[in-house]
C-alpha cells in the first residue's frame, strides 16, 4: 500500500506539500497540485483518515442516532440525511435503538472524536441529558424531540396540524363517529397526533370519547388488533384516524377479514404517507411528511452551526399535508381539507 512518502517521492515534493494538496490548501501552485494528484492516482494512494483528522481536526463524518432502522419512515429520514451529507463530502456513523437518555449519552461518547456533529431522533426520550453532555460547542440537532430543546437546534413534524387536517376531512365527509388508533403514549409524535384528533372533534362541538381511542404501537399487528376493539363499540365508528400508515395497513387487513369494505363500511386515514400507501387497495388517504427534507434540513443546520458558531439556535417545524385518496370515500362537493399548509393535495390514485 502506497504511503504519503511514496507520493512525495513520485511527485518530487516534500511530504508537507503532499499533505497541503490533499487538504485543499490554497497555498500550493496549480502545477505542483496537479503533479501531486497525478502521483497519488498512479500509486492508488488512499489517505489515512485517522492521521489526517488529527492534523486537520476534521473527521468528515456525522453521527446519526435513530430509534429504529426498520421501515420506510426511518429509512427515508436516513436517506435524506445521507443525500445532503454527501454534498458536503461528509460520511455517516449510524446507530439505533437507544431507549433512554443514558443510552444516548453513551452513544455520543462512543462517537465523539470520530464525528463533527450529531443528529438525534428520540421522540420517546427526554434528551435534556444528551444536550448537557454534548456541551455548548458541539453541533447537535434534535429531530422530533419530545419537548422543546434548549441549547441546540431542533426540527419537529407538525403532528397536531396534520391530525387536525385528517379528522376535519372526515368530518366534512359527514362522519361524526370517528375513532382513533393511537401510537404509544410515551412517544411525542403519538401524543401530538392524538391531541390533533381531540382538537378537530372539539372544534365541531363533538366531545372526544376515550372509548373511541384504541392503543397501538406503530406496527401493523397493533393496528390489526385495535380494529376488533373498535368494532365491538356501540354505536360503532364509521371512520378511523390511524396515527401512522403501518397501523392503517393492519387495520385495513382486519376490516377486510371482518367482511367490511373500505371506505363503504369504514373510512380510513393514516399518517406519514409511506411509499406503500398509494399502492394499497383502496389507496390510503394519509398525511404526507417530507421525510427526505426533514433529514436534509438536519444536516444543513449542523453545517450552518459549524460554519457560524454565532448563529442563533432555532426550532423549525416541518409541515404536514393531507393527501386525499380513496380510503375515506369521495369528497363532498365544495369541501376542503385543511392541513398545516393551508391546502390538501389530491392524488390521482
Amino acid at each position: 500500500m502506497a504511503t504519503i512518502r511514496d507520493v512525495a517521492r513520485a511527485a518530487g515534493v516534500s511530504v508537507a506539500t503532499v499533505s497541503r494538496v490533499l487538504n485543499d490548501n490554497v497555498r500550493v501552485k496549480s502545477e505542483t497540485r496537479a503533479r501531486v494528484k497525478d502521483a497519488a492516482t498512479r500509486l492508488d494512494y488512499t489517505p489515512n483518515e485517522t492521521a489526517r483528522s488529527l492534523i486537520t481536526s476534521r473527521t468528515h463524518a456525522l453521527g446519526v442516532l435513530l430509534p429504529d432502522l426498520y421501515g420506510e419512515f426511518f429509512s427515508e429520514v436516513l436517506r435524506g440525511i445521507d443525500l445532503r451529507a454527501r454534498r458536503d463530502g461528509l460520511h455517516l456513523l449510524v446507530s439505533s435503538s437507544h431507549a433512554n437518555g443514558d443510552d444516548l449519552v453513551g452513544a455520543l461518547r462512543a462517537m465523539r472524536g470520530r464525528i463533527e456533529g450529531l443528529i438525534v431522533m428520540a421522540p420517546d426520550v427526554d434528551t435534556a441529558v444528551l444536550v448537557k453532555a454534548a456541551g455548548p460547542g458541539f453541533p447537535l440537532v434534535l429531530l422530533d424531540p419530545g419537548v422543546r430543546a434548549i441549547g441546540c437546534d431542533s426540527i419537529s413534524i407538525d403532528n397536531a396540524g396534520g391530525a387536525v387536517a385528517a379528522v376535519t376531512h372526515l368530518l366534512e365527509l359527514g362522519h361524526r363517529l370517528i375513532a382513533m388508533i393511537a401510537g404509544p403514549t410515551q412517544n411525542a409524535d403519538a401524543r401530538q397526533r392524538l391531541e390533533g384528533w381531540r382538537k378537530a372533534l372539539a372544534a365541531r362541538g363533538l366531545k372526544p370519547d376515550p372509548a373511541f381511542v384504541a392503543a397501538g404501537d406503530f406496527t401493523e399487528p397493533s393496528g390489526y388488533s385495535a380494529v376488533a376493539r373498535l368494532l365491538a363499540l356501540r354505536p360503532r365508528p364509521t371512520a378511523i384516524f390511524v396515527a401512522n400508515d403501518y397501523m392503517a395497513i393492519g387495520a385495513m387487513s382486519a376490516l377486510a377479514q371482518a367482511g367490511l369494505r373500505v371506505p363503504e363500511d369504514m373510512a380510513i386515514v393514516g399518517f406519514d404517507d409511506i411509499a406503500m400507501a398509494r399502492y394499497l387497495n383502496p389507496p390510503l388517504t394519509t398525511v404526507h411528511v417530507d421525510l427526505l427534507d426533514l433529514g436534509a434540513r438536519a444536516v444543513e443546520r449542523l453545517v450552518d452551526g459549524k460554519n457560524g458558531a454565532a448563529l442563533k439556535r432555532r426550532h423549525q417545524v416541518t409541515p404536514a399535508m393531507l393527501v386525499i385518496r380513496r380510503s375515506c370515500g369521495s369528497e363532498r362537493a365544495g369541501s376542503e381539507a385543511r392541513s398545516a399548509t393551508p391546502r390538501a393535495r389530491r392524488s390521482s390514485s
